[in-house]
């Protein structure tokens, strides 16, 4: 009696209308709520960031719909199509990589963007998605933990595009680029003595990586020990930052009233350095729930990681999810004077479409691995 009863409510449970509806659309809705919630809030940000600009807000929020639509789409394709395409999606980015060196776009001294006429993209920002796809495809139909010579393999894949990306120059990119493919590696389960000996050569190397860098990248990494060396130049951007999150307190001074951005004190305020503004508006409160909300996507997405069906889906939505919250973590950490200023963008927050699509594109492969996952 008491078995039945326990039947008959798991299943009421799983046919609840709700759990019905998100699960005809493929949709994982607590990660879905996490996005929106995040996306939401961002515009309200970029709202005050941009000195209410209702035209910007508006682009933004276009994009943000676009997104949405992208990543439903991509949400009913199942995982194993994606293992078919990951190859070609990754050859395709390769090819617009080399395309952006010849006829990229030149703005803010990098030649980083394609222009088609009727809008212009990074190519970069689709290889965050498109290197993790084919290190997921690649380490798939190999033994794991994996060998030597597929980690080998998988260095010269991450590797090319890596290069190509810091030669634009954008290094910010390129090193989000580069922890996407790691992190796939990690996922695949290398041993802990091959993990400190790759970071013990990443520092040994550190002397000759140095000459390989832009005078101006060199100045950033001085400028994050000892900002005050040049404080109207390089030192600017970490100093008013500084200024802006500290000037927020505990309750921040409320929304819309952010003197440094309105003022034009920050620079960047409303792409890089969008989170020194919600930190000056606020204040210390308000950034921690923030960051709880950064934090709340990352555990949804790493347990939808442990119920994928395979190996492929399982690299996939942890690379995904795990490129996501060390882009937030990254961008933070710059713009609070933690870490050198790269030029990485707040996820969902800072203005930006290509950016943004790309992230929920990327979660909508994330909603597949879900909608395809193991059931117990």
């Amino acid at each position: 009696m008491l078995s039945s009863l326990q039947n008959f409510l798991s299943y009421r449970k799983r046919r609840s209308p709700f759990r019905s509806f998100w699960a005809v659309l493929h949709l994982d809705f607590p990660l879905l709520a996490g996005l929106l919630l995040l996306s939401g809030v961002g515009l309200l940000i970029l709202y005050s960031a941009s000195g209410q600009d209702l035209g910007m807000v508006g682009q933004q929020a276009v994009k943000l719909l676009l997104a949405l639509f992208l990543m439903l789409m991509l949400a009913q394709v199942p995982p194993s199509l994606y293992r078919l395409w990951a190859p070609w999606l990754y050859s395709i980015c390769l090819f617009m990589l080399v395309l952006v060196l010849g006829l990229g776009v030149i703005s803010k001294g990098g030649q980083r963007w394609l222009n088609l006429g009727f809008f212009r993209f990074q190519p970069s920002e689709i290889m965050k998605l498109g290197l993790p796809l084919m290190l997921a495809w690649y380490f798939n139909g190999e033994e794991l933990p994996p060998s030597f010579k597929c980690l080998s393999v998988a260095a010269v894949l991450i590797l090319v595009p890596v290069l190509l990306v810091a030669k634009q120059p954008d290094l910010g990119t390129a090193l989000m680029i580069a922890f996407g493919g790691v992190s796939v590696i990690l996922l695949a389960g290398i041993p802990w003595w091959l993990i400190i000996s790759g970071v013990s050569l990443i520092a040994v190397s550190f002397p000759f990586l140095w000459h390989l860098l832009h005078d101006y990248q060199k100045k950033r990494i001085l400028t994050l020990f000892n900002p005050e060396r040049d404080p109207l130049g390089t030192g600017y951007h970490i100093i008013q930052s500084k200024i802006a999150i500290g000037s927020g307190g505990l309750l921040g001074k409320g929304w819309m009233a952010a003197t440094s951005s309105q003022l034009s004190f920050l620079p960047e305020h409303h792409t890089d350095f969008i989170f020194a503004v919600a930190g000056e508006e606020l204040g210390f409160i308000g950034i921690l729930l923030l960051l709880c909300l950064y934090f709340y996507i990352l555990w949804r997405g790493l347990k939808i990681t442990t119920m994928a069906q395979d190996t492929f889906s399982r690299l996939i939505a942890g690379s995904i999810t795990l490129l996501f919250f060390i882009s937030a973590l990254v961008n933070m950490g710059m713009v609070c004077g933690l870490l050198p200023v790269v030029g990485v963008p707040l996820p969902l927050v800072s203005y930006g479409g290509t950016a943004m699509v790309t992230f929920f594109a990327s979660f909508g492969i994330v909603m597949s691995v879900h909608a395809n996952r193991k059931i117990n």
